[in-house]
């Protein structure tokens, strides 16, 4: 199925991303001559401060932010510890419970556990659940405010099946529940599977705080960014030195940050290009599965407007996704069975549980991912190699091979 070269068809995007030529062009001299510490006042450290500074000016442009509201942190994972537990650090006891967050059953777990940790030091968590094509109800989650909620996390794009959560129209609910309440609450979004497919606009989501993160991007790994709107207050995670404006203390990555602001700039620059091509490659993807294995289960939303093509996720009756996954390899082709980070658990997605995927389905999920380099030859690759490691595995009904 691959090439002469043996090249690898990639299909896992969503869980992790090659670092571009241009931007590791742009880390490496902060490796080596621009190697400063930017909080030093000479002039090496100038160069590594001017590095520093022009990401921050970078990540601000596509935000639509100031750069003063703009904290860089070691990746989305941190980002969003430092949203929540930053935001809940700052309240007061009040009755026995510390207060109120709201947040979806869909989250990803760098959402979910801080919050279950919170839950553990006294706080109270509401999870709001989603549609079967996995969209939370705005109105719904609005409701879940109280006059203790003080935080409500929501991610713009789902990393298992690609839906797009309506955040600006949550904000605008929130805010008037909150006001109803007379209460003001913080809305925080992961945006890590956003960027370089939706605007990042905060003002346009209204938002309070977003995550961002480096290697979904074509960036490097270990580098990431919270948004913070001014005003907003949250105790650090990290003390120390005060750097990011007293928000992540310890000496700044110079070089992964760099590259992190290209990536995220690139990424910005080339989102509207890639848009149509990625749908067609999806809809090539989703067609030829549907024809070629007739009780495959789609994932998601078939609505443009309300899923991001990358990512496409199936379900196959009958079969668990690991020996799918395994076949692909064999063949190849590199999928997953949902998020990289818990892929391997043998334990039905969470996301597709809350979607009212019967375990049994849920467990039998492939998620395919596609980006800047898939191309339909691969789309057509994966299509072949799938219908072959579902009929290899004898327990599966295939349809017809021919494109």
């Amino acid at each position: 199925m691959t090439s002469s070269d043996d090249r690898i068809n990639y299909l896992d995007h969503a869980a992790t991303t090659p670092v571009r030529p241009e931007v590791l062009e742009k880390m490496l001299p902060y490796f080596t001559e621009k190697f400063g510490n930017p909080s030093s006042l000479y002039a090496l450290a100038g160069e590594a401060r001017y590095g520093l500074d022009e990401a921050r000016e970078q990540v601000a442009a596509v935000l639509g932010s100031r750069t003063s509201e703009v904290v860089f942190t070691g990746g989305g994972s941190e980002s969003n510890n430092l949203a929540i537990k930053g935001s809940a650090g700052l309240q007061q006891t009040s009755n026995g419970v510390r207060g109120h967050i709201i947040t979806t059953a869909v989250e990803h777990h760098a959402v979910l556990h801080p919050i279950e940790q919170l839950e553990k030091m006294g706080f109270d968590a509401t999870y709001v659940g989603v549609n079967k094509t996995g969209r939370v109800d705005p109105e719904e989650f609005a409701a879940a405010v109280r006059p203790d909620t003080f935080f409500a996390s929501v991610m713009l794009v789902n990393n298992e099946v690609g839906n797009i959560q309506d955040v600006a129209t949550i904000s605008k609910l929130i805010s008037e529940a909150a006001e109803h309440h007379q209460t003001r609450v913080l809305l925080h979004t992961d945006a890590v599977q956003a960027a370089g497919k939706l605007s990042l606009n905060v003002d346009e989501l209204a938002v309070d705080l977003m995550s961002l993160s480096g290697h979904k991007i074509y960036g490097p790994k270990g580098v990431g960014a919270l948004y913070v709107r001014r005003g907003v207050e949250i105790d650090p995670l990290i003390a120390g030195g005060g750097q990011e404006n007293q928000r992540r203390s310890g000496t700044e990555n110079v070089a992964l940050i760099t590259g992190f602001g290209e990536a995220l700039a690139l990424a910005e620059q080339e989102r509207a290009a890639s848009r149509d091509r990625m749908g067609n490659l999806s809809n090539r993807l989703i067609a030829g599965i549907n024809k070629r294995i007739p009780n495959a289960a789609f994932n998601g939303s078939h609505t443009d407007t309300s899923r991001v093509p990358e990512i496409a996720n199936f379900s196959f009756p009958g079969v668990e996704g690991e020996p799918v996954l395994l076949g692909l390899d064999f063949k190849g082709i590199a999928a997953s069975s949902g998020s990289a980070c818990s892929s391997a658990s043998l334990e039905p997605s969470h996301v597709l549980l809350a979607m009212g995927v019967s375990p049994e389905l849920a467990v039998g999920s492939v998620r395919l991912s596609m980006g800047r380099d898939t191309t339909e030859s691969d789309i057509d690759d994966v299509l072949e190699a799938l219908t072959a490691v579902l009929d290899q595995l004898g327990t599966y009904p295939v349809g017809p091979s021919e494109s």
